[in-house]
């Protein structure tokens, strides 16, 4: 994935490395930058015993996307590792993909933050997070 993608319309990264969890979610990534991430996730493959999105999927997709913003932040030298993660379910996704927006909150030296919202393919909140993460 390149910093700065979408922005540009360059096309989604694909899912994430072989073996991590962006690949096992079919996570993609559509733009990352200090300031924002963005990315995709289908709700096939993501779901509970009901056929409804999982929370923890949600939850994992905000992780991603904001460790990802927060990784542009600190630079290529230092790394960004989630210390706070939450996040409020709103309503349920059966199908489609999900689409997540991180917005950064605060942008420090030693902490970033950012407030991540997930919707559905027609735009109705699913949930929203808020991460913290610590640059080291």
């Amino acid at each position: 994935m390149t910093t700065g993608q979408g922005a540009s319309g360059a096309e989604p990264c694909p899912p994430g490395p072989a073996g991590t969890l962006m690949e096992r979610l079919g996570i993609t990534v559509q733009e990352v930058t200090p300031a924002t991430a963005r990315g995709s996730m289908p709700v096939a493959g993501n779901t509970q015993p009901h056929g409804m999105l999982h929370g923890g999927a949600s939850a994992a997709l905000v992780e991603t996307l904001g460790s990802l913003a927060a990784s542009a932040h600190a630079g290529p030298d230092r790394r960004a590792v989630g210390i706070e993660l939450g996040v409020t379910h709103h309503r349920s996704a059966s199908q489609g993909l999900v689409h997540a927006v991180a917005a950064a909150a605060h942008l420090g030296r030693s902490l970033a933050s950012y407030q991540v919202t997930v919707r559905d393919d027609g735009g109705q909140l699913i949930a929203s997070g808020r991460l913290t993460c610590m640059l080291l």
